[in-house]
């Protein structure tokens, strides 16, 4: 089926609103709540998507500004993201999600607008719009984590956990780089149960290395929010274990992941 951006930017406005609805609950002393990402705050997991949010939107609508920001950025040493969410810690609660708000919008309105075949750069490969946009929705879902785990807050599954997983198996390859390493040349079926009790799958139905478990869990594993032992995930096969440890959905450095809870 033809990828709708619409549908892909419905659910990025989903996401978001969930997210939304828990900060502007939180205190000023909450904004600055240690999260379970070391060294960040919620209100640096807020800037952080806030940053790229507008980041992506300069990469898809002047790409010649975005090529001239990466290329300040290469000359400083490159992305660090531990370095932007310093710029922005003198901003209050309320400043933040304005700014997140903004952002959100924004990005929001000008990919609707765009052919999700339209290539856009960015740190890594180029890659289509309506792949950068499902990576905006990794990134929300995995960095509202992290703000949910902080305040004691149950984030309830759905279907848009599938854009997570798809783009989590679709970074095998980058997973191997990130890590310095060469990457087996043996395909992984992944099989996922859904919220709703469906099976996602990828991956050819006979390979002997499986992935299989809770699409949620799956998705926590991808995006290194929790660790292997703490999930229902069973991992069969040498390529599968090795992927299992190292995976991650992200762009920038090998992810040092999350301790056994």
């Amino acid at each position: 089926m033809p990828v709708s951006m619409d549908a892909l930017a419905d659910d990025l406005a989903a996401e978001s609103a969930e997210l939304r609805a828990v900060l502007a609950a939180l205190t000023e002393d909450q904004w600055r709540a240690e999260t379970p990402a070391e060294g960040w705050t919620i209100a640096d997991q807020v800037s952080h998507l806030a940053y790229f949010d507008d980041v992506a939107l300069r990469s898809a609508t002047d790409p010649d500004a975005f090529a001239a920001e990466k290329a300040a950025m290469d000359a400083e040493g490159g992305v660090s993201p531990d370095t932007f969410v310093e710029r922005f810690r003198s901003l209050s609660g309320a400043e933040m999600l304005a700014w997140f708000d903004e952002a959100r919008a924004r990005l929001i309105t000008a990919f609707r607008e765009l052919d999700p075949k339209t290539r856009v750069p960015w740190f890594g490969p180029a890659m289509s719009a309506a792949s950068s946009l499902t990576a905006r929705i990794m990134e929300t879902w995995a960095h509202a984590q992290d703000v949910y785990d902080t305040v004691d807050v149950t984030h309830a599954p759905s279907d848009r956990i599938r854009h997570v997983a798809h783009i989590g198996v679709g970074a095998r390859p980058f997973s191997y780089a990130a890590h310095g390493l060469e990457m087996p040349d043996v395909p992984i079926r992944v099989e996922l149960t859904a919220p709703d009790g469906s099976t996602w799958t990828w991956g050819p139905e006979d390979a002997p290395d499986r992935i299989s478990g809770p699409a949620e869990d799956f998705a926590l594993l991808i995006t290194q929010r929790r660790h292997r032992d703490d999930l229902a995930l069973t991992v069969e096969g040498p390529a599968a274990t090795e992927w299992a440890r190292i995976g991650q959905a992200f762009a920038g450095e090998a992810g040092t992941g999350r301790k056994p809870r």
